[in-house]
């Protein structure tokens, strides 16, 4: 049994807590930075192909003190790394030092490289290690007086799915869009329109939800390649038989730049999805929806990225004109803009504060 982190953006750790819980996974706590979970490398497999809204996962290879760079060093060889790396692994070490007495990064991560260099002689009696085979990534966290040592699972950033290929201005990550389609409290029973939507991220994310579809499906992770890891067949055999590629749903959106919008139809056609979300070029106050009840999610410009904050708060009008045409329907709007709710003319009944990037931004919900 081993300790896990699933990595998250700031304000996604309850969501990514939740997804763990939702695995049947054991030992789930949220924290700054993301949830733990205990388990075995089987469980982190099954992390890595169904999170939808965290950004890696790492096994936690030992917690220690280290207030000195002799502790770092010592904590660090006194580690099994024989257990985890072979002869030819390769073994890139990143770092970051947060309120620690130990604030050189460059030096953290070079002790660590050394220490384990140091290990992993007394095991193999070389000298020199090749590290031509499989790539395992390691990280130095120094965080106050304790260090924490974990070897990244994932490889490629979970936000990676493989369908988008093709990026606008300011493209919303997709762990981000996920979280976004959670926070609403669309559940895939009633119609979901995105009218800002850009190259179409909100609305893959939301099909993918609906058809149960594991985001990491088609991708590969790091992981496959660990002789501890057991291989992924039998997991993503697993969730194939859970897919629902027919399943019913009502997800469609637009947007008034052309150019979006042909992205968004090409990251559909390769999410496979082709036909079955529908985009078209229309202004978002002007949508006077049939369906009695549904979900409006979006991504507006806020004035920072993309254009002026007058055409932000244009934007956040137009939200609250699409909403007054459609009382029944939901809305949850991505925004950076500090008087969103000002502009809009009326309070959410949530907010939840997130980073898009660099940017804190508030999911601004309002319920029917």
């Amino acid at each position: 049994m081993s300790e896990w982190i699933a990595c998250a953006a700031f304000g996604l750790e309850g969501v990514v807590a939740r997804e763990l819980n939702a695995l049947g996974i054991r030992g789930v706590r949220a924290e700054t930075g993301g949830a733990r979970f205990e388990g075995e490398p089987a469980d982190a497999a099954l992390a890595n192909l169904w999170l939808r809204c965290a950004d890696r996962v790492r096994m936690v290879c030992g917690k220690f003190p280290a207030e000195s760079f002799d502790q770092l060093f010592e904590g660090v060889r006194a580690l099994p790394w024989h257990d985890w790396l072979p002869r030819e692994a390769a073994f890139p070490v990143s770092g970051k030092c947060v309120r620690a007495q130990l604030m050189s990064v460059s030096d953290c991560q070079a002790i660590t490289k050394k220490a384990i260099v140091e290990k992993m002689k007394t095991r193999y009696n070389l000298a020199k290690f090749p590290e031509t085979g499989a790539v395992f990534p390691i990280e130095v966290s120094v965080r106050g007086g304790e260090a924490t040592i974990t070897i990244d699972t994932s490889g490629e950033a979970l936000n990676r799915r493989g369908y988008r290929t093709w990026n606008g201005e300011a493209p919303l990550r997709e762990t981000l869009a996920a979280a976004m389609i959670s926070l609403s409290g669309w559940r895939g029973d009633a119609p979901l329109h995105d009218p800002m939507c850009g190259t179409g991220t909100l609305l893959i994310e939301a099909a993918m939800i609906a058809a149960d579809r594991a985001p990491g499906l088609t991708r590969s992770f790091a992981c496959e390649s660990y002789h501890w890891f057991p291989p992924m067949k039998d997991i993503r055999d697993a969730a194939r038989v859970r897919l629902k590629p027919d399943r019913a749903f009502a997800i469609a959106g637009g947007d008034i730049d052309t150019g979006a919008l042909e992205l968004a139809r090409r990251h559909i056609s390769q999410a496979g999805f082709e036909g079955r979300i529908r985009v078209i070029r229309k202004n978002a106050a002007d949508y006077q929806q049939s369906e009695t009840r549904g979900t409006f999610v979006c991504n507006p410009p806020y004035g920072v990225r993309i254009g002026d904050a007058k055409s932000s708060e244009d934007a956040i009008r137009a939200l609250r004109a699409l909403r007054d045409r459609n009382s029944n329907w939901r809305l949850a709007a991505l925004s950076a803009h500090p008087g969103f709710e000002r502009v809009f003319g009326k309070r959410a009944n949530r907010k939840p504060r997130v980073y898009n990037g660099r940017l804190e931004c508030g999911i601004y919900c309002y319920d029917k």
